[in-house]
């Protein structure tokens, strides 16, 4: 048997093939450029009519799975997806069951397959109480509590990026949520212009850069030039204390850190998790390892994959 796992990004769409062990057994990457809307989910459409095609020596698909950005809403099948253009409730499951055929189809947003990769083959294997926080253009938890995905109403628990910690509050929390404008990727790449704005007699590694990314700014850290330093600073700040409050609301065994800032804040962990020491719940912090991720940017594939694999027991498909 074998699964067609599909990660939907706002650059990229990754597509796999895997066993029912859990190995990848193809991986391709296509790049999503400038499309918008329908285009979208037309190349979504084509990538999942290839694999169905039979013959070139392809392995038949039992069930497919699809990670989205965004909120993915069940009831409605409609996707809300910020950094898409047009993916305003867009109707992804009634465009994509057309295609599928009589192929399973399950499609959910990405926080909770990254947690589900993870758990099936990553670093939250075997735990039944579990969270997974994406960093990256925003910010994201999947929850696994007694061994189920935490989605509430609408598919939209786990939108970490709206966490209320600071105050008073300002405008631009209203855009981005409190969390996300500082202590995501683009937020870190803000906070960096917004105090060299302030810090008129700075001279070092990013004065030079007029568009610099969050790769800078990181590389700037570890180079200990101080405008770095200070936002970085600001970043692991904010990060414990989400990861306080995660420990103190769920009580998680595992907590992973992934996306693409953990990538390079890897090394931060130690720090963040002495920080959320200060802040969480006692006993709770004692019982919770801190990790990062073991899959990289394939836990949402892994995850897609091992959806496709649990309905495809159930023969339920999604319509």
């Amino acid at each position: 048997m074998s699964f067609l796992a599909i990660d939907l990004g706002g650059t990229k769409l990754a597509h796999a093939i895997f066993s029912c062990e859990g190995y990848m057994l193809t991986n391709d990457t296509t790049a999503v450029g400038g499309r918008r809307g329908s285009e979208i989910c037309q190349l979504l459409k084509t990538i999942i009519r290839d694999h169905l095609k039979p013959g070139n020596g392809k392995r038949a698909v039992e069930a497919i799975g699809v990670s989205v950005p965004g909120i993915y809403n069940e009831k409605s099948g409609t996707v809300w997806a910020p950094n898409l253009p047009e993916w305003d409730n867009y109707p992804l499951r009634k465009e994509l069951k057309f295609v599928s055929r009589k192929v399973p189809l399950i499609i959910q947003n990405d926080r909770a397959c990254y947690i589900m990769g993870e758990r099936w083959q990553g670093a939250a294997k075997g735990c039944d109480d579990a969270l997974y926080i994406a960093v990256g253009t925003g910010v994201g938890v999947g929850v696994i509590s007694g061994g189920r995905i935490i989605q509430g109403k609408s598919g939209v628990a786990g939108a970490a990026g709206w966490m209320a910690l600071d105050r008073p509050f300002i405008r631009e929390y209203k855009k981005y949520g409190c969390l996300e404008s500082v202590a995501s990727g683009n937020g870190i790449v803000r906070l960096a212009r917004e105090v060299l704005e302030k810090n008129y007699s700075y001279k070092g590694i990013l004065k030079a850069k007029k568009n610099f990314t969050t790769a800078d700014v990181f590389d700037a850290y570890f180079k200990k030039d101080k405008v770095a330093m200070q936002v970085i600073k600001e970043c692991i700040g904010l990060w414990g204390m989400m990861t306080a409050n995660m420990v103190s609301l769920f009580n998680p065994e595992r907590i992973i850190f992934g996306g693409g800032v953990f990538g390079p804040a890897i090394s931060l962990i130690p720090a963040i998790v002495k920080e959320s020491a200060k802040w969480a719940q006692p006993i709770s912090m004692k019982e919770v390892v801190v990790t990062h991720s073991l899959l990289g940017g394939n836990a949402g594939l892994y995850g897609a994959a091992f959806l496709a694999r649990e309905i495809s027991k159930s023969s339920v498909i999604d319509a």
